[in-house]
């Protein structure tokens, strides 16, 4: 059973700094990939960054420049941080691990950007 546990979530002001975190239980590399994606309110879940097991990664371009997606594979944790927060951003963000076509998601957390 994949259990991805999110972390990090919270209140901030337009312009700071929030990370999250994603752990899950054994080797991160059993997946092709992981991610995180978001979804505001009233709007489909968009993805935020994605990182595969060989390290290629990619950005939604509304975050390029602001969000740093990394992993600790000693730690089996994936790590969004994210910068020069906009209102925009504000959305529930979702842990994603993807394998043999089969997605997997945490439960979500909360960010929240005030103007």
């Amino acid at each position: 059973q994949v259990q991805l546990v999110e972390s990090g979530g919270g209140s901030v002001q337009a312009g700071g700094s929030l990370r999250l975190s994603c752990e899950t239980s054994g080797s991160i590399f059993r997946f092709n990939g992981m991610g995180w994606y978001r979804q505001a309110p009233g709007k489909q879940r968009e993805l935020v960054a994605a990182i595969s097991s060989s390290g290629r990664i990619n950005y939604a371009d509304s975050v390029k420049g602001r969000f740093t997606i990394s992993r600790d594979n000693a730690k089996s944790t994936v790590i969004l941080q994210m910068g020069s927060l906009k209102p925009e951003d504000t959305a529930v963000y979702y842990c994603n691990a993807f394998s043999g076509g089969l997605n997997y998601w945490g439960q979500g957390t909360q960010v929240t950007v005030s103007s």
